[in-house]
């Protein structure tokens, strides 16, 4: 007799390709090389392209799942960020996660514009989608990096807050694709994505720490669970008045941290949540990806991811930093630590479910310019702050200072 379900096969490849992702990451974090990366290699790894094992090319369902595991990191982002911090880095944060993003989102643009021969909307569909830092990508590459505190905040804050500009840029553009929105559609779903998101997150995270505080469960886990559901609602509610769920979520967690007792008894909690969170969203993006469909675009896509990292990021703190007197080290530093991951994989896929003509070589590229990024800037990023050799900052917060994992994460 034998008993089975026929899940059981499921449940034991999945659990060992996060054994391994876990292992690999651990080893190639040791070298300095960002784990994540080997997350998204061994979903290449075990796919269509590579051993054949799993077949998964619905960009609809990774996008729905992506975004849940979006919501979970961007949330735990949120609580994790000190009041402090907030008033260190708040201010240049938010010019950075806003116009920062446009600008970069711009000279990207051009380098698609020079690499391929496409429209111009097209190209700055390209823009849009990579012009946002990743937080899961941010948290990991500064662990255990000695910088000033201000530095750190604003580069942890900067990813959490510009995902909504990216998404506003891209759903625009595809927009464009469809029809001919006026200015006054821009600037109506510009003010409504952004100001309706920080609203809900404010009014959600309020209500949240007042009823945290004052309601009596029956046992201390159920509050953490609690939480993760408000932050589901805040999302929820933020996307049927038509804003930024992103935004929602992340300041949801911002104006919950501000209660650091309470925040304490959730962060271990949500802390290993966005860690799974952030192992499977890039495993199922290492599935979705077929790498031999990226041969021919390799070359100019590299010309993007160039024009990326060496113009659009550093073009952008420097025009958005020096009003905040920031130095030539710290500058440098937020230049080349504006990391792309997850996020603009995410946001690839919305060209690509919505069947613009242009979405599998947007997807394509976009996924060589994040491969690309992860790997120079985050794999030299250490090495760039050895150089600079900052000072270890007195101010510096004893969470920032990690004994975090690959995605940030307590171990």
């Amino acid at each position: 007799m034998h008993s089975s379900f026929a899940i059981d096969a499921g449940i034991l490849f999945a659990a060992t390709l996060v054994i391994i992702g876990v292992v690999m990451a651990g080893v190639a974090d040791r070298y300095r090389f960002p784990g994540l990366v080997m997350f998204l290699l061994l979903g290449m790894a075990v796919a269509d392209d590579g051993l054949g094992l799993v077949h998964f090319a619905d960009a609809h369902l990774a996008q729905n799942i992506a975004i849940v595991a979006l919501v979970v990191i961007l949330f735990e982002g949120g609580l994790a960020t000190s009041p402090r911090a907030v008033g260190r880095a708040g201010a240049p944060a938010a010019i950075l996660a806003t116009v920062g993003v446009v600008v970069t989102a711009a000279i990207a643009a051009g380098g698609a514009a020079l690499a391929f021969d496409i429209p111009a909307s097209a190209s700055l569909l390209i823009g849009a989608v990579v012009a946002s830092t990743d937080a899961a990508a941010v948290f990991s590459a500064l662990r255990g990096l000695t910088m000033p505190a201000r530095v750190r905040d604003l580069l942890q804050m900067e990813s959490g807050l510009n995902d909504p500009v990216a998404v506003m840029l891209t759903i625009g553009m595809v927009e464009v694709w469809r029809g001919q929105p006026s200015v006054g559609d821009w600037v109506s779903f510009g003010l409504l994505h952004l100001i309706g998101g920080l609203a809900v997150g404010v009014a959600s995270g309020v209500m949240a720490r007042v009823g945290l505080h004052r309601i009596h469960l029956p046992s201390e886990s159920s509050y953490p669970v609690l939480a993760l559901a408000v932050a589901g609602l805040s999302y929820g509610v933020a996307t049927e008045i038509g804003s930024s769920g992103f935004l929602a979520v992340y300041i949801t967690g911002l104006v919950l941290g501000r209660k650091q007792r309470l925040v304490r008894s959730l962060l271990e909690f949500h802390e290993g949540l966005a860690a799974a969170a952030e192992a499977a969203l890039f495993l199922m993006l290492g599935l979705l990806v077929f790498p031999s469909h990226m041969i021919d675009v390799l070359g100019p896509a590299l010309v993007v991811a160039v024009a990326l990292m060496f113009v659009g990021r550093p073009v952008a703190v420097l025009l958005c930093l020096p009003w905040f007197r920031f130095n030539r080290r710290e500058v440098a530093v937020v230049s080349w630590a504006g990391l792309r991951g997850a996020v603009p994989i995410v946001l690839a896929t919305i060209p690509l479910t919505a069947g613009h003509p242009d979405g599998a070589l947007v997807f394509n590229v976009v996924f060589v310019t994040v491969i690309a990024s992860l790997v120079v800037q985050a794999g030299t990023l250490g090495m760039l702050v050895k150089r600079l050799g900052f000072p270890v900052d007195p101010l510096e917060d004893s969470g920032a200072e990690t004994g975090r994992g690959f995605n940030g994460a307590k171990l």
